[in-house]
């Protein structure tokens, strides 16, 4: 029984035409980042420093790739169930809970395999060069690997068990992994060489991220040591970590797999507009923005697709827009507390970068789940044949869509802008440098938000428009990092300054002279990049939308 639902996952997974293309496409990946950094003269230096850059290359390869595509997988899998009905007769076999959940973890573990299997040749050549150990180096990677994959398959099935549409469990699957990946690392670059119990919760949760262990494995030095010797074992730490998130997500996914998965009874609560005088007024002074009272009418100045938008999405009432900003404008006095205290001992530049790295990958995250769908969404739940029978015209129908976007945005953006203002108060010199950071995040929104609506109207499915916008925007963020983690050998500066000119992330380092980014010249060149890419996705969008708005 275990494995026929295995059998059938994965025979469902491996029928599609796209992951035929995703195979070859990951060989052809892995052969290039090998080809890149190999030797050009025919000789090999005794030290093995090339074929560990190769290996350190390659090693960072995989384990994006793993983190952009894999996790989609499982975090469809349960609700794609649970909306085809064939979950409820799945429980209704004798094969119970846990080999439900068992067969599919199997089934994208397995595909997991098939992704590290093809780079196997790749791995075979960077040993061929010398310089690495078969036990010490390639088995400790792919060991970290295999970990990556077990933890976030089970933490992609849990959301697939909680979420009620496909493209909000592929949202927040998303947003666990750049959590667990990328934002665990930020304490502790704020608090590492300090004491307390901030310096010791940084360091613990260091242990979460497997870029960390990476970095430890491939002898890129401790992330953010700046200079400070550690000597903590990473890996095993993140085994640890990994291991105990996988046994408490299996069991939590475990113990839901049964018919109260289908229980959404709630209490649908009392309208505020019908109480009395008195309870109206507390509740307005408590919540600010009363979410049980009775929306207002829609006036004839304002776009009624934008309210629409606004209306029937989670995060775009009024008072869970007000919760975003209060969250962001949180962190930003966090970022304001560290620009505060660590320009004492790092300087204005390295503190500027962590807050550019944080603010882009705030955008990258919040950008595609709230663009990807504008048109897929509509396209999915036949709305889309409604707004075409109404008096709006498909600019304007697309233009109040994007303006549902934009306000988010600009309220992020401006909950997020106190820490450059500390700055400019510490160092008035870098107010120049401050502001052109600002434009480069404004047009890194505009570009993220563009792209993802082009890209998810190409897509009738939400779930694959959500996946393909965090795919496109990801690699245009993410790939150049691996030219620039190349410079000097083999790439030279004029190579990694043109390929950066196209990363956003690496535009705003640049104008911070965040270290390791102070000698590139990416201004003007990276916002004639963002605008002829915003606008070429405008493009898109509408002949899409007029495509698909004719007579079918």
């Amino acid at each position: 029984m275990l494995s026929a639902i295995t059998r059938r996952e994965l025979t469902t997974l491996l029928r599609r035409r796209r992951m035929m293309v995703l195979v070859f496409g990951l060989v052809t990946l892995f052969g290039l980042l090998v080809v890149i950094r190999w030797p050009s003269d025919g000789r090999v230096a005794l030290t093995g420093v090339r074929s560990q850059q190769v290996f350190q290359l390659f090693g960072y390869g995989l384990l994006a790739t793993l983190l952009l595509l894999l996790p989609v997988f499982p975090a469809t899998s349960i609700v794609r169930e649970k909306k085809r009905g064939t979950l409820a007769l799945l429980l209704n076999t004798p094969l119970g809970p846990w080999r439900i959940f068992t067969g599919k973890l199997l089934a994208i573990l397995a595909l997991a395999g098939i992704v590290l299997v093809m780079s196997l040749p790749a791995a075979s050549a960077c040993y061929a060069m010398g310089g690495l150990s078969l036990y010490g180096d390639l088995w400790k990677v792919y060991l970290l690997l295999m970990l990556v994959a077990l933890q976030y398959s089970v933490l992609a099935l849990l959301v697939s068990s909680y979420a009620q549409t496909i493209d909000a469990a592929v949202r927040v699957t998303y947003g666990l992994v750049l959590g667990l990946s990328v934002m665990t690392l930020g304490p502790h670059y704020f608090f590492q060489g300090t004491k307390g119990s901030l310096a010791d919760l940084g360091e613990l949760l260091r242990g979460l991220s497997p870029f960390a262990a990476l970095m430890s494995l491939t002898g890129a030095g401790d992330f953010g040591s700046q200079g400070l010797v550690n000597r903590t074992d990473l890996l095993g730490r993140f085994a640890i970590c990994s291991l105990l998130i996988a046994v408490v997500g299996s069991v939590w996914t475990i113990s839901r797999l049964n018919h109260r998965i289908f229980d959404l009874s709630r209490s649908a609560g009392a309208i505020s507009d019908d109480q009395t005088r008195s309870i109206q007024w507390i509740r307005r002074m408590f919540f600010l923005v009363d979410p049980q009272r009775r929306s207002k009418g829609i006036s004839s100045f304002i776009n009624p697709v934008m309210v629409k938008e606004f209306r029937c999405r989670r995060f775009g009432r009024l008072h869970w827009l007000l919760r975003l900003v209060a969250v962001c404008a949180v962190l930003s006095l966090g970022l304001t507390y560290a620009t505060t205290a660590g320009t004492l001992d790092w300087g204005v530049e390295t503190i500027g970068g962590i807050m550019v790295v944080m603010q882009v990958a705030l955008v990258v995250l919040i950008t595609p789940s709230l663009s990807a769908g504008l048109i897929s969404a509509e396209r999915e739940g036949r709305g889309w044949q409604l707004l075409q029978t109404t008096p709006l015209s498909i600019a304007r129908v697309i233009w109040g869509k994007l303006l549902s976007v934009i306000l988010p945005l600009m309220l992020i953006l401006c909950a997020t802008l106190p820490g450059y203002l500390v700055m400019v108060y510490i160092e008035p010199g870098m107010s120049l440098q401050v502001q052109r950071v600002v434009i480069c995040l404004v047009l890194t929104a505009i570009f993220a938000m563009v792209l993802s609506a082009a890209v998810g109207s190409l897509f009738a499915r939400t779930a694959a428009a959500t996946a393909g916008a965090y795919g496109v925007l990801l690699a245009i963020c993410g790939l150049p990092l691996l030219v620039w983690m190349g410079r000097d050998a083999p790439f030279g500066h004029d190579t990694v300054e043109a390929v950066l000119c196209f990363n956003p992330i690496a535009a705003a380092l640049s104008v911070i002279r965040m270290p390791g980014f102070q000698h590139y010249v990416l201004i003007p060149a990276n916002w004639w990049f963002l605008g002829i890419g915003s606008l070429i996705s405008l493009l898109v969008l509408l002949w899409q939308t007029y495509r698909i708005s004719r007579p079918q």
